[in-house]
């Protein structure tokens, strides 16, 4: 007789641990919700789940610190930890695989791709086989970030102020003349350039302007993003009601 599979959802939201549950429900997977990770890692240890989902950001102890706990104890190493963050970049990427984690979901998401990876791990050596084509789009995603955030570093790289020393004009690298007082013959000096046409102001314009494109491209992202977790959130309490009230 087979044992049912037991998961262990981390998320210091209400209503997300609350979808979770009622979504894993017709799975014959059963789900152990816990509001922080303090509370959980004590509990982890001792039930030894198949498969634990930690959000990223969290009070004390954030989803890093959990999925490098379970990789490093002899008793848990083998357990699949699936990382939730709202943000995917490439830092938070190359975090999650520093800590070793199995996959990285990025919300907002369906409760339906969540179910489709933990079946995935819960099968043998399902941590270790290639991404289902149900997460090739999450994979793709993935990869176009990487590009995107290649290409704002470039631009930054381009941006960079010109140095001082190459700024100034060849005149001011001249020797002083020798002699300090004038024949009176001789011509009088030329006088120095205006303080404008000193300034090398080639190449200067356009490097703030993509500065200021790349900065207003940050900010209207983290704009997008807040607003997307705003609808998600009021999406996810609307589906709990529903859930709630067709029981």
């Amino acid at each position: 007789m087979s044992t049912i599979p037991t998961v262990y959802f981390i998320d210091d939201s209400a209503t997300m641990r609350e979808v979770i549950k009622i979504a894993f429900r017709r799975e014959n997977i059963n789900v152990v919700a816990c509001h922080d990770a303090a509370s959980a890692l004590g509990e982890i240890e001792q039930a030894k789940p198949d498969v634990v989902i930690t959000d990223v950001i969290m009070p004390e102890k954030d989803g890093y610190e959990v999925c490098q706990y379970i990789k490093n104890h002899p008793a848990l190493a083998k357990t699949p930890v699936i990382l939730m963050s709202g943000v995917v970049n490439r830092a938070v990427a190359e975090r999650a695989f520093a800590v070793k984690a199995d996959e990285l979901l990025r919300k907002p998401f369906q409760p339906q791709d969540l179910i489709t990876r933990v079946k995935h791990l819960l099968k043998p050596n399902g941590h270790n086989a290639p991404i289902p084509a149900a997460n090739a789009s999450a994979a793709a995603a993935l990869t176009s970030i990487f590009s995107a955030a290649s290409a704002v570093q470039q631009a930054r790289q381009q941006a960079q102020p010109v140095p001082i020393s190459s700024a100034r004009p060849a005149m001011a690298t001249m020797a002083p003349p020798q002699n300090t007082v004038q024949p009176p013959t001789q011509a009088p000096p030329i006088p120095m350039p205006p303080a404008a046409a000193r300034t090398p102001a080639n190449g200067d314009v356009p490097k703030l302007k993509i500065e200021i494109l790349r900065l207003e491209g940050l900010v209207k992202k983290l704009q997008s993003e807040l607003l997307a977790e705003r609808e998600y959130s009021k999406a996810l309490e609307a589906h709990l009601k529903t859930l709630q009230e067709s029981e």
